[in-house]
């Protein structure tokens, strides 16, 4: 009986302990009920998943009221490998906090974490599951208005410039979709996202359709950071409590992408987009700007967090890049893409948050000789950065390896040629750490070993070991890529 349910209760477990954890106002409770939701978050997720891989999509009418009439939750392909993602990076994220938070936050403010992290955790699930374009809005608001919040209980003051900033351009980012989406439900009378594909191939005047589309893409570009739209994104990962910059750098740019893939290729359908359009070229050339242009910036910082926070921006520069394409190749790789640097960026996170609760920051500075003092965490960073670079073996190969595929598919030798050179400066800022870490001696009075807690340094390497494994064994990584990309070239069914 429970099992008929499981698409309602991915949202409503975490969306129902957020008020739990108010009422008892306790740190070391709302700890263990954020780690048992996500959990359960993943138990469901994978359950899900694993269904749709053998059934094919799940529609779960809220209510029991029928599509269209009523809101739809619905899995397929496409989200069933983002449901596993957040709740792959929640559960990880989760249990690693505990330290973390009580070393970066006051301790009457932990329960608050951990309640706007439950609705974090809610609202990108709930994003990523439901059928229903305003549906999809409402969740959109639940994760960034607690990810301001998470934001702001950074320890340090800047964290609460950071939080402002997001929220400006969050809110300008969620006020675009809105009305994109009113301009699409007065075109087609209907917010149900099957539905709109319908409606939207009957429709005669198209001025509106390219309006909502502009808006679409303005308000969900400002969401996934994409290139010019990111200023958002450093400060945020750079001051959030180490924990939560983790969870946002895996999952919530991740989240908006997908929101993006869904409406370009299902909604809006490839032949309006890219076709009648000139999206592939612009897209294709946002992305090498953010690949180019965010990973030198990346060189010059002095703050490891801003470091691979302006690498993030590059790297959903290959994700736009793939989308970009426009074949399955190139699809594939973006999709493989959000869950391999949704790990690999997650464990790079955990692992400075280590390095900032020993060393008091991140400064590049303060790591002079820090392979001496914490062997784990710097040999699990520079694993973690050959995922970043695409070195072969691990995780962040394999999506780079689609992507050039895609780009000599489609007769772009030079875009293949860059994929590849533009790793090189990957290799420029990761060299930066492991010449600091490795090559230079400790600062003079410094402890010879302050490794980080087990109970920080484990679930880190657990993502570091993810990096590896999805590098080796591409079943679930890239064989669930290429079903998502089969999904969307083929439309919403």
């Amino acid at each position: 009986m429970i099992g008929a349910h499981l698409p309602a209760l991915q949202v409503v477990v975490p969306l129902l302990a957020a008020p739990l954890m108010v009422l008892v106002r306790r740190g070391g409770f709302a700890w263990l009920l954020a780690t048992a939701v996500s959990w359960v978050s993943l138990a469901i997720a994978i359950t899900l998943a694993l269904r749709v891989y053998e059934s094919g999509t799940i529609s779960y009418p809220i209510g029991n009221w029928p599509p269209p009439w009523g809101i739809e939750y619905r899995v397929d392909a496409v989200n069933a490998y983002v449901l596993v993602l957040i709740g792959l990076v929640a559960s990880i994220v989760a249990p690693y906090a505990r330290l973390s938070v009580a070393a970066e936050v006051p301790r009457d403010q932990h329960y608050l974490l951990y309640t706007m992290y439950s609705l974090c955790l809610a609202g990108l699930l709930g994003m990523a599951i439901t059928g229903d374009a305003f549906n999809l809005f409402v969740f959109l608001e639940i994760a960034s208005l607690s990810t301001y919040v998470l934001i702001a209980l950074g320890r340090n003051r800047r964290a609460l410039l950071a939080a402002y900033q997001y929220l400006v351009l969050g809110t300008i980012g969620a006020t675009f979709y809105v009305v994109g989406v009113g301009l699409l439900y007065l075109t087609t009378g209907t917010l149900n996202l099957a539905d709109m594909v319908v409606r939207l191939r009957e429709v005669q005047e198209i001025r509106p359709v390219l309006a909502a589309l502009a808006f679409v893409t303005v308000g969900m570009g400002l969401k996934l950071a994409l290139f010019p739209l990111h200023f958002w994104l450093p400060n945020a990962y750079a001051f959030a409590p180490s924990a939560i910059a983790a969870l946002l750098a895996a999952t919530a740019t991740k989240v908006a992408i997908y929101v993006l893939l869904r409406f370009y290729f299902t909604i809006f359908g490839p032949s309006l987009v890219f076709e009648r359009l000139p999206m592939a070229e612009i897209l294709i050339a946002l992305s090498v700007a953010a690949v180019v242009i965010a990973s030198l910036v990346a060189v010059f910082q002095r703050d490891l967090k801003r470091m691979f926070a302006y690498s993030s921006v590059a790297q959903i520069g290959y994700i736009t890049l793939g989308m970009g394409l426009v074949n399955e190749p190139g699809l594939t790789g973006a999709v493989a893409h959000l869950f391999n640097h949704g790990l690999t960026k997650g464990a790079l996170f955990l692992l400075l948050g280590g390095v900032a609760l020993r060393l008091g920051g991140t400064n590049i500075d303060r790591v002079a000789g820090l392979a001496r003092r914490m062997p784990l965490t710097s040999f699990g960073i520079v694993l973690a950065g050959l995922s970043l670079i695409g070195t072969p073996g691990s995780a962040g190969f394999i999506s780079k390896w689609y992507l050039v595929v895609g780009a000599v598919e489609r007769g772009n030798w030079w875009l293949a040629i860059l994929i590849v050179a533009s790793s090189l400066i990957a290799v420029a800022y990761v060299w930066r750490f492991v010449e600091m870490a490795y090559l230079r001696a400790p600062q003079a009075g410094a402890a010879e070993r302050i490794e980080a807690p087990a109970a920080m340094l484990l679930p880190a390497w657990i993502m570091v070991a993810g990096c590896i494994y999805f590098g080796l064994d591409t079943s679930f990584s890239a064989g669930g890529a290429r079903a998502a990309a089969e999904a969307l070239l083929g439309g919403l069914r």
